[in-house]
């Protein structure tokens, strides 16, 4: 497996750059970004060589997995053997998902991978290198000796976070893991420069199918899209993440070829936000973040298991809880599996409005499309 190179297409000022919400870098988030985007590419941080951050969120592809071997929808790991039983989710817009908590409601909120166990960007960047079917290091001493091979990391690590830094391997770490995040708060994973965007902008014209789309999707009455896919009141917003970063049990099947390719079988259950350690509560069971739809139309497959190839399929996954008419799946020709986690169910959201047609469907799935980022348009379908 060969290093995945940031394309020149890509290639960033990152000194150019702001975090969030447009608030300026400082010279030292700068540093430790630009240190963050080399920590990015290196497949040196990974056992055998083979794998960096940029191999499962590959920016060429919307920071997802565009690798061969992922077609079953999870992602192969340093070894090239050892596969997943997650689709690895973008990366884009990452940084704007608050660190886990729940909420005076009860709901858990925010968080990064699908069951929120990385508070944070700077967790959530120190979790694959050690995972051992991920990157494969077997500690974090073992990071750091391959950090410090590479003269020109230990000269940066000692001005942005002190001399002698990577001496010890705990804080070390850390301040890797604190690199990676800052090169993820910049607004190259965040441009907000979509077609919906530019159409906010008054830059762009949406065709008559997307803005029906637009209508369908942010109306109250038609459809259950912004129940969770919003969050901002305005449907206008033009921050708009398409998340509310809560999770929800949508009823997703087993994604069956994934589980007898990874070997954990047909009968195993991931538990979702239950899998959480700091979760014990078993009506979290079956519970996945609900992601960001910025870029949804080029990070296939979908959801937490990969389980569906097409966008489409989730519209109409979707659209079977109110359309009695919707009962097979198009890619298998099938009716739609069970629920992995049959408790649970968000019946709430899911069941709240009527049931679409097909110019309807289509319509949203033409305004899913309006919400890739400029740079990624070409790869639309």
């Amino acid at each position: 497996m060969k290093a995945i190179l940031l394309p020149l297409t890509f290639t960033i000022s990152l000194l150019s750059f702001a975090v969030n919400a447009g608030t300026p870098l400082t010279a030292s988030s700068s540093d430790k970004a630009q240190l963050g985007q080399q920590l990015f590419f290196d497949v040196n941080l990974s056992q055998n060589r083979s794998q960096s951050c940029a191999s499962c969120h590959s920016p060429a592809r919307g920071f997802a997995d565009d690798r061969d071997g992922t077609e079953l929808g999870a992602s192969l790991g340093d070894d090239g053997h050892s596969l997943g039983d997650r689709n690895a989710p973008s990366a884009g817009y990452a940084l704007f998902s608050p660190e886990f908590h729940r909420k005076a409601s009860g709901e858990w909120v925010g968080g990064q991978f699908w069951d929120g166990r990385a508070a944070t960007l700077a967790d959530q960047a120190g979790g694959p290198p050690l995972n051992p079917i991920e990157m494969g290091m077997p500690d974090k001493a073992g990071v750091i000796a391959r950090l410090k091979e590479n003269p020109e990391y230990v000269r940066q690590f000692d001005a942005f976070f002190g001399d002698g830094i990577l001496d010890n391997p705990e804080q070390g770490y850390i301040a890797m893991a604190e690199s990676l995040a800052a090169f993820e708060r910049t607004d190259f994973f965040a441009p907000f420069d979509s077609k919906y965007d530019r159409f906010l902008r008054g830059e762009a014209r949406l065709s008559d199918q997307e803005e029906l789309g637009r209508l369908l999707f942010f109306s109250q009455q038609f459809t259950n899209c912004n129940q969770c896919h919003q969050l901002r009141k305005s449907a206008r917003a033009r921050d708009e993440t398409f998340t509310n970063y809560e999770y929800r049990n949508i009823g997703t099947p087993v994604n069956t070829e994934l589980r007898l390719a990874n070997g954990s079988g047909a009968n195993a259950i991931d538990q979702g936000l239950l899998n959480n350690p700091v979760v014990n509560d078993p009506a979290q069971a079956g519970k996945f973040k609900i992601p960001t739809l910025r870029n949804v139309a080029v990070t296939g497959p979908y959801m937490h298991n990969g389980v569906f190839k097409d966008l489409r399929t989730v519209v109409l996954f979707y659209d079977k809880y109110n359309n009695p008419t919707r009962t097979l799946n198009p890619e298998t020709g099938k009716p739609w599996a069970k629920p992995e986690v049959a408790d649970n169910l968000a019946l709430n959201e899911l069941e709240k409005g009527p049931a679409l047609d097909d110019e309807r469907v289509d319509a949203l799935v033409a305004f899913l499309k309006t919400l890739t980022d400029q740079r990624y348009e070409h790869l639309l379908k």
